[in-house]
């Protein structure tokens, strides 16, 4: 899921970024004639439907005359027997580009969503789990040494033997440290400790780039302490949330019921913990205003938070995370501050205590004995849908890739990503950026000063592809076979304490927020970064075999919406140095705003479900990245077509011309099947739209989308000029 960071945020609950951040993604009769057209090129075939346009026709002429038997050279990339020719292009491109493949691949019973980047992550895990188990049976590998971290993290997770016959003991120190609070003060001193560990109870704390001055590191707190997805499904009473609380309430019971209380007891333990919930999630911010970086910033000095928040005490909070030397604090949400520092004012103790054990407990599930991983699976049931659970070997290996990924991504980089790659994807990168310069330069609407800023930061754009210059070195953290639990909460510790020794260094222009295995891609304001793991530059997103057009319109659709979130309602607050600052003269801004409500519009009219619609403000940033970076990448291609081939025939494959192979490329790797319980759950909490929309919103927009299928005014991929949304 490519995005944009924004705030930090826990990537999950005591994961080693705990300040990531994160981004902050019918029919017409035309169509009984088209289903016995499969074996035709697509030109005629559109022809013989009755879609026509200049540019497929131009094309056709230098082509010899399609015939029921004619061929044409087999491209790399798509897979013709995916597509539904039963279905118009210009009707619903989503069903055209993928709609047997959507029939052919249900979703697995352990899965909620099944698309490319599934499949392309099954390849991957098969790749990396040879690489764990090998490194689990090397006992000679040197004490000390990534292999021996690497290989001895994955198999005292795989030893579920061990992990049900020592049951709580590895953790009983940490539930100690809980059973011994006996004031306010003991309580404040083990806050300290279980954010380092991960919890997530009450909030989230970390060291990052200062927003408003990125040449230096700052504390940064925001707000969390919630087991639910967000505050909406504790204010809500429909009877989706009311489901997705029960089975909450639920998984609560059952854990405290395995920890040894009653039945009876166990209900008002899990009571007590929705009832302090609630509060923190009433006091919490909605996801759209948590799309505000400048409502989000909120500098203090660390005196006048202390005098704010009395009961928290952030100054001894500081200390006791080394990290007494901050002379200020970013409070992301105040005003959930305030409500953190009434709850440790007004709560019972024997309350606050067991809303702490369910935080520890949660988050380290997955290292507990069969009965609580099972208990958080059959929570996670009511949110995505899932029938079964996946497979522990691909959980272990994405729980090695959170906690020691760059010390085994190397290895399968070595394996996966040559040099080569890395090179065609660098040029791709270079190419797109220089058509989106020629999309400023060329803007309508956008004033010279503005334009030269816009200019300025896409200049100082970073950009890094496949892996770290510089890898994380792991010779502090500890590992061993005695216990995953030790393990797990050893790497959450040493992580916590990496990042807090940023605060008064210079800032570390080498740090990776994802690890190379990883299938996704994000832009990073403060940093004015886009970063591309090598997990992701693999096929069937990234060939170096393929046709450019497959290329641009795979990954080359993924780095034009990565760079276009400098430039999107978010990204477009931080200027070259990635400082949070208006750079925009009024009315430039104003024009963006008016623009930008036009994608809003459309995405709030898109129902994917009964009831329910796409949230067009929370999803506003990942939508405009689509439509901006999908149109600039268009324009590299052509000009990458115009270098290749001049003004003569553009070749043809599969019978496709290189346009509609572009708009073919991004069509197919957006399809995907996806339980209800999980698009709702999208729908909810995720700033990306669901992949149909992602597919058709930017194209129905597109007079090249339009051309390249000779769609008709009138279609229904085909929007009237006055409703058309256009940025760049």
């Amino acid at each position: 899921m490519t995005g944009i960071f924004i705030m930090p945020h826990p990537v999950q609950s005591g994961g080693p970024y705990q300040s990531l951040w994160r981004y902050f993604a019918l029919e017409k009769p035309a169509h009984l004639l088209m289903r016995n057209l499969s074996s035709l090129g697509l030109a005629t075939a559109l022809a013989l439907a009755g879609c026509t346009s200049t540019k497929p026709a131009t094309v056709a002429s230098t082509a010899p005359a399609a015939t029921a038997t004619q061929t044409y050279p087999k491209g790399v990339g798509l897979d013709m027997a995916d597509l539904d020719r039963t279905v118009n292009p210009c009707d619903d491109f989503y069903q055209f580009s993928g709609g047997n493949w959507l029939r052919s691949n249900p979703v697995p019973s352990y899965a909620s969503r099944w698309g490319p980047r599934n499949l392309l992550g099954n390849r991957i895990q098969d790749q990396l789990r040879k690489i764990l188990e090998d490194a689990a049976a090397n006992r000679t590998a040197a004490p000390g040494s990534n292999a021996q971290k690497v290989g001895d993290f994955y198999a005292a997770a795989m030893d579920t033997v061990a992990i049900d016959r020592a049951g709580l003991a590895p953790l009983q120190p940490e539930l100690n440290r809980v059973a011994n609070i006996r004031s306010l003060a003991n309580l404040r001193t083990e806050l300290v400790h279980f954010q380092e560990v991960g919890t997530g109870a009450f909030f989230n704390l970390g060291v990052d780039v200062d927003e408003k001055n990125t040449t230096q590191y700052a504390v940064q707190l925001s707000q969390g302490g919630l087991t639910l997805p967000n505050r909406e499904f504790y204010v809500k009473t429909d009877a989706r949330t009311e489901k997705v609380k029960a089975a909450y309430r639920a998984y609560m019971q059952q854990v405290f019921e395995l920890l040894g209380a009653a039945p009876v007891a166990a209900q008002l333990d899990a009571a007590t913990v929705e009832r302090i919930e609630t509060r923190l999630a009433k006091a919490s911010r909605t996801p759209v205003e948590l799309r505000d970086p400048q409502a989000n910033y909120n500098k203090l000095t660390v005196a006048a938070a202390q005098q704010r928040y009395p009961a928290l005490d952030p100054k001894g909070l500081l200390a006791g995370l080394r990290l007494s030397r901050a002379s200020e604090v970013i409070i992301g949400q105040p005003a959930f501050f305030d409500e953190v520092n009434a709850v440790l004012k007004t709560e019972h103790l024997p309350d606050l205590k067991v809303y702490l054990r369910w935080h520890l407990l949660r988050s380290v599930a997955s290292a507990l004995p069969a009965p609580y991983a099972d208990a958080a699976f059959r929570y996670s049931q009511a949110l995505s849908g899932a029938k079964q659970q996946t497979p522990r070997w691909k959980r272990i290996q994405a729980a090695t890739d959170n906690y020691l990924g760059e010390a085994f991504g190397q290895l399968y980089v070595d394996q996966a990503f040559p040099p080569a790659a890395k090179a065609k994807a660098l040029e791709m990168v270079n190419n797109i950026k220089a058509s989106m310069a020629e999309h400023i330069q060329t803007n309508t609407w956008m004033s010279a000063p503005t334009k030269a800023e816009a200019l300025k930061k896409l200049a100082a754009l970073r950009v890094k592809i496949g892996y770290p210059d510089v890898w994380k070195d792991y010779s502090a953290l500890p590992i061993s076979r005695e216990s995953y639990l030790k393990n797990l909460l050893a790497a959450r510790l040493w992580e916590s304490r990496r990042e807090a020794a940023h605060l008064g260094q210079p800032i570390d222009r080498n740090e990776w927020g994802m690890t190379p295995p990883t299938i996704n891609a994000y832009y990073n304001p403060p940093m004015n970064e886009i970063v591309f793991p090598a997990g992701y530059l693999q096929p069937p997103f990234f060939d170096p075999q393929a046709d450019d057009a497959i290329n641009y319109g795979a990954i080359g659709g993924v780095m034009g919406h990565e760079m276009t979130h400098g430039f999107d309602d978010q990204g477009r607050q931080y200027d070259a140095a990635g400082n949070l600052r208006d750079w925009w003269t009024p009315q430039d801004a104003a024009e963006f705003t008016k623009r930008a409500a036009v994608v809003g519009r459309q995405y709030n009219a898109f129902s994917p479900l009964d009831s329910v619609h796409v949230n067009g403000q929370l999803t506003m940033g990942e939508n405009l990245a689509d439509f901006a970076g999908l149109t600039v990448v268009y324009g590299a291609l052509e000009k990458q077509l115009q270098q290749r081939y001049g003004n003569g025939p553009h070749p043809l494959y599969d019978g496709f011309t290189p346009e509609q192979r572009f708009f073919l490329s991004w069509a197919q790797l957006r399809r995907s099947n996806i339980r209800p319980e999980a698009l709702r759950q999208q729908i909810a909490t995720d700033p990306h739209s669901p992949d149909q929309y992602r597919t058709l919103g930017p194209l129905m927009n597109m007079p090249q989308f339009q051309q390249a299928f000779g769609c008709q005014e009138g279609s229904k991929m085909v929007r009237k000029a006055a409703d058309r949304a256009v940025i760049w």
